[in-house]
């Protein structure tokens, strides 16, 4: 992901994202818990038989560590991916952050990213930020990477969301969302759309897929 204009500090995190402001977007989200969707995919993970030598999952744009960590308590090997330095440099630095020698993390773009087979890949609020030009050919690495059972957890942008109209950014609309899990059952399919407001208090208009699907 590729840094964007350094906003004044203080903001609500959509602000920096917005802005593509990375350093800024971790300061803002530092200290928060791991995401619903990671939480729920786990939930399901721990119902089944772990897998021998234990599972992998690929934390896909892992910012500055919040879901790594919490994959980490639990038992998982993680691979943490982001292209900004300054957030495996906060990940590394986690005061909170177990069982180091499970972890190994890479400094790579989403463009032209081949995803190692794993168990779980976890995309938090990332995958819209892939340009949409290559953004079919990381899903379909993903897809492959995603083993028989495994789950993917995170999030798309749906296309009335107001940052469709930005031309970095990859939305769907609800039936391209849909097409992209024909591989997955769907353990989560949330659509969020509401009216709201940017940092900056300029109307914006939110629409997100929050899925959890697991690997046919």
């Amino acid at each position: 992901m590729s840094a964007g204009p350094t906003l004044p500090p203080g903001l609500p995190a959509q602000a920096y994202a917005a802005q593509r402001d990375w350093p800024g977007y971790f300061d803002a989200v530092a200290g928060k818990p791991a995401r619903e969707t990671l939480l729920l995919a786990l939930e399901r993970f721990d119902r089944e038989p772990a897998s021998r030598g234990g599972r992998l999952a690929v934390d896909l744009g892992c910012g500055e560590g919040r879901d790594t960590a919490e994959l980490l308590r639990r038992g998982w090997h993680v691979l943490a991916i982001d292209g900004h330095p300054d957030a495996l440099r906060r990940l590394l630095e986690r005061p909170d952050l177990p069982h180091r020698d499970r972890l190994r993390t890479l400094l790579a773009p989403f463009e032209g990213l081949d995803v190692p087979a794993c168990d779980l890949v976890n995309a938090s609020f990332s995958l819209p930020f892939c340009p949409p030009h290559a953004c079919g050919a990381l899903w379909s690495s993903v897809v492959d990477a995603i083993r028989p059972g495994g789950r993917f957890a995170g999030q798309l942008f749906g296309d009335r969301d107001t940052w469709a109209s930005l031309p970095d950014r990859s939305h769907q609309t609800r039936e391209q969302a849909l097409a992209m899990l024909d591989p997955f059952d769907l353990e989560r399919f949330d659509e969020d759309e509401k009216p709201g407001s940017d940092a900056f208090g300029t109307p914006k208009h939110w629409h997100v897929f929050h899925i959890v699907a697991r690997k046919r």
